[in-house]
């Protein structure tokens, strides 16, 4: 596959439908009067504010476009202009990667869409992104879904991502390059078929009662969608090894969703409801949702984030991390993540990147430093989770010893949404992280490090190369470098 890059996009090159006459009408004006005529037998939506998430089935119109119409009604004449579509692959085994089209746009009877490469290009510098335009023109799950959507909105540009077989850390690292397309003027959809039942689907534990056995099995998982419990998803799912075929992007969309995001069931049906088979079966499930974006798209500088946290907040998040290393150290158990819930403010509980970092008294030697980069969870929750693994789980460093607790001081630095630069040349020591990634190698440095160290630039690319497993010289070329600046505050500056 061609890894997505600027060579990556085969400039005017369309994406032809392979699925009109067939899954839908190939005939323009018999296509959108069969979606009219779906979304007309959907009730009148009664929310004021459309969804900007919804989870469609992706068979074909014939069995899965009347559960399809209940979300997409939702959405008709909404203001979105970009519509991020994640959508499983049937006929090519995809093992951690997420696969773009290199055309330039799709195509159906109802006339073409563009892509938006721009934002394939942002999500290539920081996730396993490839561009291979065969894939997308074998699969149907997101072919099935263009129409529908360019019947609902009037302009807007397509990111269609097939998803494959993501393994936690790829889960994590693809939602964190997603977050930073999605905007109020961006919609997330999911395509996904809910249980496959029938001997040639390997799926067909139940006897006379399947369609009611099935439900149970489908509202179980829905209802943990519901309630955005990823871990538990994906337990259900192998547990009671459900046939849903967009396991994979259903999981993307929970690792990437804000918390406290309403989801609602909207309709629910099976391709055996009017013949009454319970031998082989498909069901359909449409739900909407209602995120709250961070504000992650806009790059402010750390000069932007200046009344971000006040003086009381950072000790606040000072105090959090003491306790939160403390209570292993009594307990050998970390604290709930929402043991600090009640004295969070509303700017402790913005999704936010940071870094915990430990050091020695009465030199300052390193002890641990742990952190994550994107914005995937609230800033408490991220600074106490990464204080224990800044104290125990940090590889250079044996874990934290009773005896070193009084010893310790605490560091925290909360990171600005980093941004892709054209060189290296375009890094400011003093001012900026880094991350460096090249052939499949990755690192990072906070931007206090440089300073601390008294490196200059080129000092401090040879040793974020050393770090990331390169050679001496690798960062010179071919490599892909990220900016970052960081808030940072400490006990050792008197916050306590």
């Amino acid at each position: 596959m061609k890894k997505s890059g600027v060579q990556s996009a085969e400039s005017g090159r369309i994406l032809e439908s392979t699925i009109a006459g067939s899954w839908y009408p190939g005939n323009a004006a018999a296509l959108r009067n069969t979606i009219l005529g779906a979304l007309a037998r959907v009730p009148g939506a009664s929310e004021e504010t459309p969804p900007n998430v919804l989870v469609l089935p992706h068979a074909g119109y014939a069995y899965s476009l009347p559960t399809a119409a209940h979300g997409i009604k939702l959405i008709q004449n909404a203001p979105f202009t970009r519509v991020v579509l994640l959508a499983p692959s049937h006929r090519v085994w995809l093992r951690n990667e997420v696969v773009a089209p290199a055309a330039a746009g799709v195509s159906t009877p109802l006339g073409q869409v563009a892509i938006d490469r721009q934002a394939i290009e942002t999500l290539a510098q920081t996730m396993p992104l490839a561009c291979n335009d065969a894939v997308h023109a074998a699969e149907h799950s997101t072919q099935i879904l263009y129409p529908l959507l360019q019947v609902a909105l009037e302009n807007f540009k397509l990111v269609p991502l097939i998803v494959g077989e993501l393994n936690r850390a790829t889960l994590e690292r693809a939602a964190a390059a997603l977050a930073r397309l999605m905007d109020s003027q961006t919609l997330l959809v999911v395509s996904s078929d809910f249980t496959h039942y029938g001997v040639d689907f390997e799926y067909a534990p139940f006897g006379d009662d399947a369609m009611e056995r099935v439900r149970q099995v489908d509202m179980g998982a829905c209802d943990l969608i519901r309630k955005q419990d990823l871990d538990g998803f994906l337990e259900y799912v192998q547990r009671e090894r459900t046939t849903i075929c967009g396991r994979h992007p259903l999981a993307l969309m929970l690792q990437l969703l804000p918390p406290r995001t309403r989801i609602e069931r909207l309709h629910y049906a099976t391709s055996s409801d009017d013949s009454g088979d319970q031998s082989r079966f498909v069901c359909y499930l449409s739900m909407a949702g209602w995120a709250e974006w961070p504000a992650s798209s806009v790059e402010p500088t750390a000069a932007a984030y200046g009344d971000y946290l006040t003086a009381d907040e950072k000790r606040a998040l000072l105090q959090m991390a003491r306790k939160s290393i403390r209570h292993v150290l009594a307990t050998r158990k970390p604290l709930p993540p929402d043991a600090f819930a009640p004295e969070a403010t509303e700017s402790l509980r913005r999704p936010s990147g940071c870094f915990v970092t430990l050091k020695l008294k009465p030199r300052d030697e390193l002890r641990g430093c742990i952190g994550e980069i994107e914005a995937r969870r609230p800033l408490y929750q991220a600074v106490t989770a990464l204080a224990v693994q800044s104290a125990f789980a940090d590889p250079r460093f044996y874990p934290l010893r009773a005896d070193e607790y009084e010893a310790i001081t605490i560091e925290i630095s909360v990171l600005t949404p980093r941004r892709a630069v054209d060189s290296w040349r375009e890094i400011e020591i003093g001012r900026h992280g880094m991350t460096l990634e090249k052939r499949g190698h990755a690192a990072v440095f906070l931007p206090q490090v440089a300073p601390e160290q008294g490196w200059t630039l080129e000092e401090t690319l040879t040793h974020l190369a050393f770090k990331a497993g390169l050679g001496s010289d690798d960062w010179k070329s071919g490599a892909s470098f990220t900016v970052f600046e960081a808030i940072v505050f400490g006990e050792n500056e008197g916050v306590k």
